[in-house]
């Protein structure tokens, strides 16, 4: 009680000093995490096998694919948009440019280092050459400490952490033994994640946002596993998502009193789909169960793109867009409720509230 009382009285002092002009207060949105925000990174990284680089992908709004896993935009795309600031580009495609000549620094508006199919285990896919989310922020920091980021930008920016669903799923896998119970692997996974919040802040992030995992034991790719039900979500998989999501919201309720001058928000992305999916026609699905683009049951059995595929003709119809990923218009109804939403959706305030606060940095 004491813990959550400190965190109100924090939360209203900031709130005091919101930045009552038009303008917003932020130049730049640094991201970290999986596909459900890789933006291209893997396309650069060498004998990466997990891609998102071929048609059909990107085919509803960018007309080509970018190396994002889904049809159009994602989170962080659509929330770059709402405040006025171009789209993130993927890390290692902007350290080529700086590295070749062809641009002599990096873009002001924020950097994208997630990779798909990481996790915040660090053993998570490793053999598939995927960057965990501390080598992600080792990047970053690197960064950092050559000055080719200036600090009083990082102090002002938006930080994105999302990443989880890869470790939980493999938890379920019939070739892998976990180590760990359900417990004990959840906690470790929100260990790892609190020990990231900790490294952001003191390289100068203030403005955090951390995401809760969808219901991963509802996505298509749940065929994959023989003990998974076809017509129900996985029960087992979504306690652990609610138990980690759990781990999630009380660390982001803590990061006042472990780091001044900080404010974290708790993206309940879980809660915002299983609304989706509970009044599909209100939100314009006609179908929240299976992939757009895929084969096999639920669609969940080839990825979009390979070999044997099908593809829906109405995309925005879909919940999923592959076996793994929302399409561009579940991903903008979440924005949506990330941005301006109310508590059930996104609290102690929204990214919007976020964005316009004037922080007393610390």
């Amino acid at each position: 009680m004491e813990k959550k009382n400190l965190y109100t009285t924090h939360l209203l002092i900031l709130l005091v000093l919101i930045n009552l002009s038009p303008s917003l207060n932020v130049p730049a949105i640094f991201i970290f995490g999986d596909s459900v925000f890789d933006a291209g990174n893997n396309h650069f990284i060498k004998n990466c096998s997990v891609q998102a680089d071929f048609p059909p992908y990107g085919s509803t709004f960018f007309h080509h694919p970018t190396g994002r896993f889904t049809d159009g935009r994602t989170v962080a795309d659509f929330i770059s948009q709402f405040i006025g600031i171009g789209l993130q580009q993927p890390y290692l495609e902007a350290q080529i440019a700086v590295m070749n000549g062809s641009s002599k620094e990096y873009p002001s508006n924020g950097l994208n280092f997630a990779s798909a199919g990481s996790g915040v285990l660090q053993g998570t896919n490793k053999d598939w050459g995927v960057l965990p989310i501390q080598e992600q922020l080792r990047q970053f920091k690197t960064l950092i400490e050559q000055k080719a980021i200036n600090r009083s930008v990082v102090e002002r920016s938006l930080f994105f952490l999302e990443s989880g669903s890869n470790d939980i799923f493999n938890y379920f896998l019939p070739l892998d033994t976990p180590k760990l119970d359900p417990d004990a692997y959840v906690e470790a996974m929100v260990k790892e994640v609190t020990n990231l919040t900790d490294q952001i802040y003191k390289v100068g992030a203030r403005r955090i946002v951390v995401f809760s995992l969808g219901p991963v034991g509802c996505v298509p790719a749940r065929a994959l596993l023989p003990a998974a039900p076809i017509k129900r979500c996985y029960g087992k998989m979504n306690a652990m998502v609610k138990k980690y999501n759990k781990g999630l919201e009380s660390l982001v309720n803590d990061i006042p009193r472990r780091h001044p001058g900080a404010i974290g928000v708790y993206g309940a992305v879980y809660d915002t789909v299983q609304h989706l999916r509970a009044a599909p026609t209100r939100y314009g699905f006609s179908n929240v169960s299976s992939a757009c683009c895929g084969d096999g049951p639920l669609g969940g059995e080839v990825q979009c793109g390979k070999e044997g595929y099908k593809i829906c003709q109405n995309p925005q119809g879909f919940l999923f867009w592959d076996y793994f990923h929302p399409t561009q218009h579940t991903y903008e109804l979440i924005s949506k409720a990330l941005w301006e939403g109310k508590k059930s959706r996104i609290r102690p305030i929204n990214v919007k509230t976020l964005t316009n606060l004037t922080l007393a940095l610390a």
